[in-house]
């Protein structure tokens, strides 16, 4: 069966292989066999592929798989032949606060991942997908659609009427900007495009502004939000936090999801201080924060926004689009084509 793997590290994405792998063998115990049909792309898989996060030879890559499951093991309780699933990002992550400081564990990166056509897990790496969504669109939840799920939800716990920024239309903006919307929120968005801004208003933006043509744009946003906003879900890291901390109320969250900027840099601390901020980290999210989203996308009634879909065996071509920032939030990949 296919797989694509790091075949050579050293040379980045033309170092990816598409390659014949032996098919798994059959499932037993609490083991379930997936048939995969998609995936999604994330900054850290592409990190991964080109060898700057993670440099690892033969690694079969890629984070989010989602597909039917064809056999399960005779202890499975969670899933029967036929179910629609999406994997977890931390597989051993099941419940409670933060277990894990590395990826390690992370499929696509410390161990394998799901660009190949089949995989045997334990059925605890998945959970069922959202009724009616397709493989490609189900893929889209286990990275960027837990992280926005566990900014807004988990450590933001917004409410219908509060005020949330989002930074960027990448995505884990865009997926965040649909949950807020859905929830009830007013909702703030940034890009350098401004056709990128008019596709944000259409999926209900209430505020947008472009970063590049003004460079004190968290005042602009305080402004708009009469004080600040309730949470920022900061996704730049040091070159964009001063302006999120501004645009930020007093007494406000700012959720750091992303470094996109660069791993350290000034932070004006005395000024998060004095508006007494909490500002806290995180990376995805536990496999019961993946159930309870599922359970709510259903009744939200929304679909991710994929930008653009890529066979398996196309897979650089898809990550090189991805370097491009070209996208408006998921590229997907669709095993079927």
């Amino acid at each position: 069966m296919r797989a694509i793997v790091t075949a050579d590290p050293d040379n980045g994405l033309d170092g990816l292989k598409v390659t014949d792998i032996p098919e798994p063998a059959a499932p037993k115990g609490d083991q379930i066999l997936v048939r995969l049909l998609g995936s999604s792309l994330n900054f850290h898989d592409l990190g991964v592929a080109m060898g700057t996060l993670n440099k690892v030879q033969d690694r079969i890559l890629l984070a989010d798989g989602a597909g039917i499951v064809e056999a399960v093991g005779d202890a499975v309780t969670d899933f029967t032949p036929g179910d629609e699933v999406v994997s977890c990002f931390f597989p051993d992550w099941q419940a409670g606060g933060p277990q894990i400081g590395d990826f390690s564990r992370t499929p696509g990166d410390g161990i394998d991942g799901y660009a190949r056509d089949k995989v045997v897990t334990p059925q605890s790496w998945f959970t069922k997908a959202p009724k009616g969504w397709t493989a490609t669109e189900s893929s889209t939840i286990t990275t960027a659609g837990l992280t926005a799920w566990r900014a807004l939800v988990t450590e933001g716990n917004i409410k219908a009427g509060d005020k949330v920024l989002l930074l960027g239309t990448g995505g884990v903006s865009v997926y965040a900007l649909q949950l807020a919307k859905g929830m009830g929120a007013k909702v703030a968005i940034t890009s350098s495009s401004n056709d990128k801004l008019e596709q944000a208003k259409a999926l209900g933006a209430d505020f947008t502004v472009n970063y590049k043509e003004d460079e004190n744009w968290g005042e602009t946003v305080a402004q708009w939000s009469a004080g600040g906003v309730d949470v920022v879900v900061e996704v730049g890291g040091p070159g964009t936090l001063t302006q999120s901390i501004t645009a930020c109320r007093v007494g406000g969250k700012i959720v750091l999801i992303g470094v996109l900027t660069g791993m350290t840099g000034d932070i004006p601390t005395a000024l998060m201080m004095l508006k007494q901020i909490r500002l806290q980290g995180i990376v995805v999210g536990n496999r019961q924060e993946q159930q309870d989203m599922v359970k709510a996308l259903e009744q939200l009634a929304i679909k991710p926004v994929i930008d653009k879909t890529f066979a398996l065996e196309e897979l650089a071509d898809a990550f090189r689009y991805e370097l491009s920032a070209a996208h408006f939030g998921k590229i997907a990949i669709d095993y079927t084509r």
